[in-house]
């Protein structure tokens, strides 16, 4: 269950770094702020965030795996704007999920929830189609045009770690480009790479999908 904790922790972070990619966080004062990305195929980097910011809702199977070869499956459920719930399963005693306003780790087994105020942090801005995104991330060559690769790490934040993101090409998927996986590093060096499989998109998905029964009200694990 430690183990769980540790990966998942990563996985957030990750996300936080990530949200970046999506030139999310506020901006960098100008002395902070990186170089321009036109040389390094800034129409690159606008396809993928372009595809992210066309998804209304997705929902996929997920494998998260650590560097020591822990592997934790699951199912993650997103909807703009900003809410996320990654499922690891009905008898896990263990929940990640945003509601669109707070970040929580949900922690039955020891009666425990950990909250992250959305607006203070990067990931709160994940869903948000107004930031600039050529103020961030740093575009990573794949050596194949139907591959992009972004990777994503704020300066003013080290502590939120890095993240590359991966996306294929994929008519089908929302803007042509389909996520499939991510790699996240955190300030402790625990890197988690997460594998997204089974992608659907546009689906109904009820806004009682991110709410959660508090352990701290209630003995009852996750239904």
């Amino acid at each position: 269950m430690e183990q769980i904790k540790t990966t998942a922790r990563t996985l957030l972070l990750g996300l936080g770094a990530g949200a970046m990619a999506l030139g999310l966080a506020p901006p960098l004062p100008a002395g902070l702020a990186p170089a321009p990305l036109a040389a390094q195929s800034s129409s690159q980097i606008d396809a993928a965030v372009n595809a992210l910011r066309a998804i209304s809702t997705m929902r996929a199977d997920f494998t998260q795996t650590d560097r020591q070869g822990n592997v934790m499956s699951g199912v993650m459920t997103l909807k703009r704007p900003g809410k996320i719930r990654f499922d690891y399963g009905k008898n896990s005693d263990f929940l990640v999920i945003s509601n669109g306003k707070s970040l929580y780790v949900v922690d039955y087994e020891v009666s425990q929830v950990e909250r992250w105020p959305i607006k203070n942090s990067p990931l709160g801005a994940l869903f948000d189609p107004e930031r600039d995104v050529k103020r961030y991330g740093k575009l990573i060559p794949t050596g194949n045009p139907d591959v992009i690769s972004v990777e994503v790490r704020d300066p003013k934040k080290p502590e939120f770690g890095m993240i590359n993101l991966i996306f294929v090409r994929n008519a089908s998927a929302p803007g042509g480009w389909q996520l499939t996986h991510w790699v996240a590093l955190d300030a402790q060096n625990h890197r988690t790479r997460v594998q997204l499989t089974n992608q659907r998109y546009g689906l109904s998905v009820a806004d009682n999908t991110f709410t959660f029964r508090d352990p701290r009200r209630s003995s009852r694990r996750p239904g």
